[in-house]
């Protein structure tokens, strides 16, 4: 299941292909690192199967070249992928794999996450059984054009979900950045999701540290 110090993690860094070219891909996976992301997922959607292994091999051997601890890494919704590399974790969606049977596939071991985009997600993902889940993320929160077909849940479903003192890490993902973040962490989002923010600025590793400190 989840290291502990997931619990401890305030920011969520994703590796997003549709915001960081190829030949910036290691670049920003070393900014998130160095600027203290304390997971990193690997978002590939508009590439084929073979081109989104590709991306995840190139950190993979990145992560096998340094000595220093690097954060656990997770894959986008591709679940037969992960399983071909170890110690990978999984995110899913509420269309991709279920969340049960995703576990039973991945094993105790790894760690697994689902989406969830209104209450009634929310109180799905905390009926599972303990130990299907490690964390789940709640949004849009604002308006976001990474899925711009999404409605906003707002920051009403953020305080709710804290309300609930879930047992697991939450992380509120969906148009926050550096500007809003404070209003986010008043209603009870302590961990964020941001990705455009910090992959488009000039210095992501300093953009990355505004949200951890």
């Amino acid at each position: 299941m989840a290291p502990s110090s997931l619990k401890e993690c305030s920011f969520y860094g994703i590796l997003d292909s549709g915001y960081v070219t190829p030949s910036e891909w290691i670049r920003k996976y070393r900014a998130l690192v160095a600027g203290g992301a304390g997971i990193i997922q690997i978002r590939a959607k508009k590439e084929s199967p073979k081109e989104r292994e590709a991306l995840l091999i190139q950190i993979i051997e990145l992560r096998n070249q340094v000595e220093e601890a690097q954060p656990p890494l997770i894959i986008n919704d591709d679940i037969d992928l992960c399983l071909r590399y170890p110690d990978i974790g999984l995110h899913v969606g509420q269309e991709d794999t279920p969340a049960i049977e995703a576990r039973e596939r991945l094993g105790p071991d790894r760690i697994l996450g689902l989406s969830t985009h209104s209450v009634h997600q929310a109180q799905g993902a905390l009926g599972l059984p303990e130990e299907t889940l490690d964390y789940f993320a709640v949004g849009p929160v604002f308006a976001t054009q990474t899925k711009p077909s999404y409605t906003p849940v707002g920051l009403e479903l953020v305080e709710w979900v804290d309300e609930q003192n879930p047992k697991i890490p939450f992380f509120c993902i969906g148009g926050i950045n550096r500007e809003n973040l404070e209003e986010v962490r008043q209603r009870g989002g302590t961990r964020v999701v941001a990705v455009s923010d910090p992959l488009l600025a000039e210095d992501t590793e300093a953009a990355v540290r505004a949200y951890t400190c």
